[in-house]
């Protein structure tokens, strides 16, 4: 593992050394895509697998999960504990959480899991401090929550992002808008669809040549950075919404909070005395981006207590249907939908048909 995390160091103080000009653009994609497969040894070692641990990873249930990553002593386990009502152990020293401690709140009817996750430190993704089993479990999470420490610089926002990069996880980001696609024969490929800064064709052939790919189409659909076409290569990026909390807001002016309530995808909570969670709650919801369907028995009312809850990128009625169980779309025959995606109340619909958020819907099966 060392000698792993010597080749690091050394292309990275290599990197640092070189200066940034097109003469030597080729040479620093090549560093960077050398770089990112040493990340991915390191992510998942060559040879059989190792034990099991003690268990970090906790089995998923809800509609969401949303994973709770900072430094030590920043107030997970207390927002935790006054969100959940679960005793997540609670003192005035770091590294007091060990492992995940799971909690579940329901929230406009969807079953939330929450997972107060270890604090990581500096050098988290070279395996420090078991850092890497707590972004491996943050990997698995459909929001993440970033907590940080308001009195305390904006440095360790930027530490933990560089952290998380390191182990392939990308917040706030989409995945890059390249297409990419290997072949048997013909060489590379490129089409620029805009005038690229900083990629041209010597630059992706050296970086594709890394990874052993000498006949593949590359189509740059914007002015792309050599990360994102390496991100493409690698394939196994993760593109996750995250939220910033900036804990501890009872020690600091309003001035200062006004300031802060301008930083984008940002809230201010105090997790000891329970400020500012229901901003919280509504922005976490606005960002899983969860759609809530109502179900409706024949002749009966909608049962609105109880919603079926969708991904919005898979809301059809097929997806539907599937989550309720797997033979019923195999049985369908229409459905009846009350709300905004229809125009009329109720509209018969089939399969393909898209819902939106607080529809009602009946299924008929075949007789």
């Amino acid at each position: 593992m060392s000698t792993i995390l010597e080749k690091i160091a050394a292309i990275e103080a290599e990197m640092a050394r070189t200066q940034k000009n097109k003469a030597t653009a080729g040479h620093l994609g090549l560093l960077k895509a050398r770089l990112a497969k040493l990340r991915r040894e390191l992510i998942t070692p060559k040879g059989g697998g190792g034990g099991t641990g003690e268990g970090f990873d906790v089995a998923k249930t809800g509609d969401a999960r949303v994973g709770f990553v900072g430094f030590p002593s920043v107030g997970k386990s207390t927002l935790l504990s006054n969100l959940a009502g679960v005793y997540s152990e609670v003192a005035a020293y770091e590294f007091t959480t060990l492992t995940t401690v799971p909690g579940c709140i329901k929230y406009k009817g969807a079953k939330i899991q929450l997972l107060d996750l270890p604090g990581i430190i500096e050098g988290a993704k070279d395996g420090k401090g078991r850092g890497r089993q707590v972004i491996a479990v943050a990997r698995t999470c459909s929001l993440i929550f970033l907590c940080l420490d308001v009195l305390k610089p904006l440095v360790h926002k930027r530490l933990i992002e560089h952290e998380l990069e390191g182990f392939g996880l990308r917040l706030n980001k989409q995945p890059p808008n390249i297409y990419f696609k290997k072949k048997d024969k013909g060489g590379i490929n490129l089409n620029c669809m805009v005038p690229q800064s900083e990629l041209d064709s010597d630059t992706v052939k050296s970086i594709l040549s890394e990874y052993k790919i000498h006949n593949a189409d590359v189509t740059l659909k914007y002015d792309a950075t050599s990360d994102d076409l390496i991100d493409v290569v690698e394939g196994n990026r993760i593109y996750i919404p995250c939220i910033y909390l900036l804990n501890k807001i009872d020690q600091i002016s309003i001035e200062e909070l006004d300031v802060i309530y301008k930083i984008p995808h940002c809230v201010p909570i105090s997790a000891h005395h329970r400020w500012n969670f229901d901003d919280l709650l509504e922005k976490m919801w606005e960002y899983l981006k969860l759609v809530r369907i109502y179900t409706k028995p024949k002749g009966q009312l909608p049962d609105y207590n109880s919603p079926v809850v969708l991904h919005s990128e898979h809301t059809s009625v097929e997806d539907f249907c599937n989550k309720l169980h797997r033979s019923i779309a195999k049985e369908f025959k229409y459905a009846l939908v009350w709300g905004s995606s229809v125009k009329h109340q109720p509209q018969k619909v089939g399969l393909d048909h898209v819902l939106c958020d607080e529809d009602v819907v009946q299924i008929v099966k075949k007789v």
